[in-house]
């Protein structure tokens, strides 16, 4: 199967710190570079699900844009890249503390400057032989490069794709109405507690069943407690898979991977969760967001 995704690629510097952080002085931590992007996070777990993957994403003309390039052609993503010739490409500075969870500070350079001009340019050779297309959240909440996430969704529907997105970040849906307004039509919507909460009012899947009249399922992941799907046959929930959290970054990407595969075989809707949830339980377990590179179907 083929899936396109639109959405982030960058570079993330990964801080991992054991003390709390001094302000205005020196906490010492283990540094290291790594890819990152929620949009080619996705991409990537989607290929060590098996998937045939396309990044459709804006980045710098730099040495991280061409890094970003060769690294995930490597790994058999399928580029699909806008090069900005002003812009650098996106940065991400994550700082993950002793219990494995992150604080992100997002640059995402290029990012905000993908247009809908960069779809319509990219998206007949994207979609050949596509039959899904992924839209992360960041795309939409971000004003400069919304209207290119509204474009990719319209002509995904115009290609006959089915269409998926991911909400990303709470802290974004200021708006919630004009967000469901966004996603509107879409097959499926990806939230976690925190995202579902600030579009409902309430993080529990039981809230996610109000989303319905806006979108044609909701696959709702909450932590410790596993992840659920809620559509007009009412909701079903896996638990979560025990693992220590080293670092949590990039495990919602992981999961709609492992999801989206399952779900696009046509698996009936436990197995579509255990496999999200198998994926994002492998991406806690290890420091960065994106898999080992042996685990790539390349």
């Amino acid at each position: 199967m083929r899936i396109v995704v639109v959405g982030d690629a960058g570079l993330d510097v990964v801080a991992r710190h054991d003390g709390p952080l001094v302000h205005g002085g020196d906490t010492r931590a283990r540094v290291g570079l790594t890819g990152g992007g929620a949009g080619a996070n996705t991409a990537l777990w989607l290929r060590a699900a098996g998937a045939e993957a396309v990044l459709m994403a804006r980045v710098g003309d730099d040495p991280g844009g061409r890094l970003l390039r060769a690294e995930l052609e490597t790994a058999g993503v399928h580029c699909a890249f806008a090069v900005d010739a002003e812009a650098t490409t996106c940065c991400v500075v994550v700082l993950v503390d002793a219990d494995g969870q992150r604080t992100m500070l997002p640059d995402r350079g290029a990012n905000k400057r993908f247009s809908p001009s960069d779809v319509e340019r990219v998206a007949p050779t994207a979609f050949a032989g596509a039959e899904h297309l992924h839209l992360s959240g960041y795309v939409l909440l971000d004003p400069s490069s919304r209207p290119a996430g509204l474009a990719a969704l319209e002509a995904a529907r115009a290609a006959g794709l089915t269409t998926s997105v991911d909400p990303q970040a709470a802290a974004l849906i200021t708006d919630p109405d004009a967000f469901l307004a966004d996603v509107r039509g879409v097959d499926l919507l990806l939230p976690n507690a925190a995202e579902l909460a600030a579009l409902t009012g309430d993080g529990s899947p039981e809230s996610a069943s109000t989303l319905l009249t806006h979108v044609g399922a909701v696959a709702v992941t909450t932590g410790l407690d596993g992840a659920s799907w809620v559509d007009g046959d009412g909701i079903q929930a896996v638990p979560a898979q025990p693992v220590d959290c080293v670092d949590s970054t990039g495990a919602g990407d992981a999961f709609n991977a492992g999801l989206l595969t399952a779900w696009l075989r046509g698996e009936p809707v436990h197995r579509r969760l255990e496999a999200g949830v198998r994926m994002g339980a492998a991406v806690v377990g290890r420091v960065g967001a994106q898999p080992a590179p042996e685990t790539l179907h390349a």
